[in-house]
């Protein structure tokens, strides 16, 4: 099943998050923007890199509404552990769910069955809980905040402005597109 445009399955989950466990569920997606991140595994390589990355961006993320949740198929016990020990992780102040039931992993059809891993996927899902972009890397290919950034002003632009579109590289502050039969074949 094609994931864009389609609600978040219903979920619930252990996180951890600046000292304390909580529970996150698919109903904390709604009314704003959100960034599920999925990574394989704590005590990686690439995974901190990421991670910290994100947190490096957390503040201009959380300017434009959006909250981020990362997520592996690791416990919150193992969450919080990673924390206390890796100088990157330590960084972090955004949620980091566990998945060790492989439901939410399964839920955006990241789960590697045979490994019993996340895939390295990024999902940008909209106030309404709607998935609106998708991306997945292999596992040696780490993501890049700054571009999830720009994805995240084009989806929140297009939302905002009906009958918009963006085109390739778009930047905020850039012009947009109205298709219509005038488009067609000039472009």
């Amino acid at each position: 099943m094609p994931l864009v445009g389609s609600k978040v399955l219903p979920f619930k989950a252990q996180a951890y998050q600046n000292g304390k466990f909580l529970e996150v569920t698919d109903a904390d997606f709604q009314g704003k923007w959100s960034v599920v991140c999925f990574y394989p595994a704590d005590f990686t390589f690439v995974c901190p890199t990421e991670l910290e990355d994100l947190q490096n961006h957390y503040a201009e993320l959380k300017k434009l509404g959006v909250e981020v949740y990362s997520v592996s198929t690791d416990t919150h016990y193992v969450h919080k552990a990673w924390h206390d020990t890796s100088p990157a992780i330590g960084k972090v102040e955004y949620i980091m769910i566990g998945d060790p039931s492989h439901e939410i992993s399964r839920n955006f059809q990241v789960l590697d069955e045979t490994t019993g891993l996340a895939q390295r996927a990024t999902f940008i899902i909209d106030p309404d809980g709607v998935i609106q972009a998708v991306e997945i890397n292999a596992d040696g290919i780490g993501r890049d905040a700054s571009t999830l950034i720009r994805k995240i002003k084009a989806a929140q632009y297009v939302r905002n402005h009906p009958g918009e579109v963006c085109p390739a590289k778009w930047e905020e502050g850039a012009d947009t597109l109205k298709p219509s039969l005038d488009l067609v074949g000039k472009i």
